[in-house]
């Protein structure tokens, strides 16, 4: 008796049974409050820290400022995992291959803020002028060019990533993604004369990539991948 092998129906894998993209997700979830709360908290318990003076990234600054500089190494780290998460969630979908790389920048430009250090200046830290930076060191061109470039790559994920949400029919999505860029944007042009709006605009901008990650986190239970 002869049998024949028929082929088996392929089914879609559980959400629940790919992890790792889950996983790597998880990082761009909490990437931004955990930078963002730990930035609050040195700039309530340190010394001469003014949230209307400075800027977060001076927190590396001083006998404390290794722990900014972890900060900024592990929140780079947790932004670029969920960069891969996002690729593999977008595979195949508009977007699919831009978003993913500039998400990428924007987590490799924190990593890149741990060594190279803001200026002192607004009176932080203690023995700093009380004037704001006017004249930049080497180091902190470096680590404004960084903070610049990896923000506008941010920037340029939203826009690639509200174009997914159109293709996909999700038009309040897509407005959002499209909204948020130029809100951060503003902020950082208005921090010339406040730097609350510099560290408002890039609180924004961390917090979005959250509410992103979060959606498409749970855009896996539903997308075969």
């Amino acid at each position: 008796m002869s049998h024949t092998l028929q082929p088996q129906p392929t089914t879609a894998v559980p959400a629940t049974a790919r992890p790792a993209p889950r996983l790597l997700l998880t990082g761009g979830i909490v990437a931004g409050p955990l930078f963002l709360l730990t930035g609050f908290v040195q700039g309530v318990l340190r010394d001469g820290f003014d949230f209307s003076r400075n800027a977060l990234s001076q927190l590396s600054l001083g006998d404390l400022g290794w722990i900014q500089v972890l900060a900024f190494l592990l929140t780079g780290g947790l932004v670029v995992a969920g960069a891969a998460g996002t690729h593999h969630v977008l595979r195949g979908r508009t977007g699919g291959v831009w978003a993913p790389r500039l998400l990428g920048v924007f987590g490799l430009s924190f990593v890149c803020a741990a060594f190279f250090s803001a200026d002192p200046g607004a009176g932080f830290p203690a023995g700093a002028p009380e004037a704001r930076v006017t004249s930049l060191s080497t180091h902190g061109v470096l680590h404004l060019v960084t903070g610049m470039v990896g923000y506008l790559a941010l920037c340029a994920a939203f826009l690639v990533l509200a174009r997914s949400f159109a293709a996909d029919g999700e038009r309040g999505w897509a407005l959002a993604s499209r909204l948020v860029p130029v809100a951060v944007l503003a902020g950082f042009a208005a921090s010339s004369a406040a730097v609350a709006a510099f560290t408002i605009g890039a609180g924004l901008g961390l917090l979005w990539l959250t509410v992103l990650t979060l959606h498409l986190n749970r855009s896996t239970g539903t997308r075969p991948m």
